[in-house]
């Protein structure tokens, strides 16, 4: 593809590491930071101007809404950042009066082929309210959802079982957030299904024990927030592979967060929540149906639920 322009918006922790991250990759061709802080955007683009003697040659600019009109990928990563402590529903609220002024300045610039990536929290209300918000097709408006806790579930069973995490296949569905669930029934590490892995290197209990690694996954992101203040290097890598995927065509599986109506009998419904999603250039392309176990249906329909409440809790 020719047009492989990204804007980021918003220009924090998340945003600028973004921002770099997508510098090092010879993907992309040009990069778009927009912000309220017009001087923090400039001098972050400045720095990065300034180290393109070692990376693939692109545009790199300080713009505003007007540069979205020939993007094919906008990132949303702007908001209010979380608190220690703080439960990503909290933000919500004040992340949704953000989003507003973000929706309203982004619609008039919109083009037919731009996917819109939100990555802000929590990302599944924030990615449901942008597509009804912006009133495109649902393949166009994705949010980063679990591949970050997918990841995150990925290396922690690598570092566990002492294996390449690029051999271990694991998903986390659902929210991004503390209703998430592992879904081990479908996990593998090179073809062999993780419960019998485990149960084949004498792991007396495997299901408890991977209990325990999806409570680390759950909690990581607080963890962090508790040491550095926020997370954003890991994030960044995520969101970084989802816009490879969909300027490469890639039609990578990944667990965004995706638009859902009457699946699972019906039980899930008009919600964004995340499920393995086969990803091109348009966007979603299909959701893969996997033989979960009964009880992660039972979490996932639990989490959908979860969600739904609380965006009607919004009145919006």
């Amino acid at each position: 593809m020719d047009n492989r322009k990204v804007v980021i918006i918003g220009d924090g922790a998340v945003g600028s590491t973004t921002a770099y991250t997508l510098l090092l990759q010879d993907y992309v061709n040009e990069i778009v930071i927009i912000d309220i802080n017009k001087d923090k955007t400039e001098g972050d683009i400045l720095d990065m101007k300034h180290g393109m003697a070692f990376v693939s040659p692109k545009k790199l600019k300080a713009g505003d809404y007007k540069d979205c009109e020939d993007a094919h990928v906008v990132i949303i990563t702007a908001g209010v950042a979380q608190k220690e402590g703080e439960t990503r529903i909290d933000l919500l609220k004040r992340n949704i009066k953000v989003f507003d002024g973000i929706l309203d300045s982004l619609k008039p610039h919109m083009n037919d082929m731009m996917v819109v990536l939100v990555v802000t929290n929590p990302v599944d209300i924030l990615s449901y309210y942008t597509f009804k918000k912006l009133g495109i097709d649902s393949k166009r408006v994705i949010g980063s959802g679990t591949v970050l806790d997918s990841a995150r579930l990925r290396f922690l069973i690598s570092e566990d079982a002492n294996i390449d995490p690029r051999n271990v296949h694991a998903y986390v569905i659902g929210e991004h957030g503390d209703s998430e669930v592992s879904a081990f029934s479908v996990a593998n590490i090179a073809e062999s299904p993780l419960i019998e892995y485990y149960e084949n290197q004498d792991c007396p209990n495997p299901r408890a024990h991977l209990e325990k690694l999806q409570n680390e996954v759950k909690n990581a992101a607080y963890e962090i927030i508790s040491k550095k203040g926020a997370t954003f290097y890991a994030i960044a890598l995520s969101t970084a592979k989802i816009v490879e995927t969909i300027l490469n065509n890639q039609k990578s599986v990944l667990t965004v967060s995706t638009y859902i109506q009457n699946e699972f009998n019906g039980q899930i419904d008009e919600v964004y929540l995340s499920l393995p999603a086969i990803i091109g250039n348009d966007g979603v392309i299909k959701r893969l149906s996997l033989n979960y176990s009964y009880e992660e249906v039972l979490k996932l329909i639990e989490s959908a639920k979860t969600l739904k409440k609380q965006y009607k809790e919004l009145n919006i």
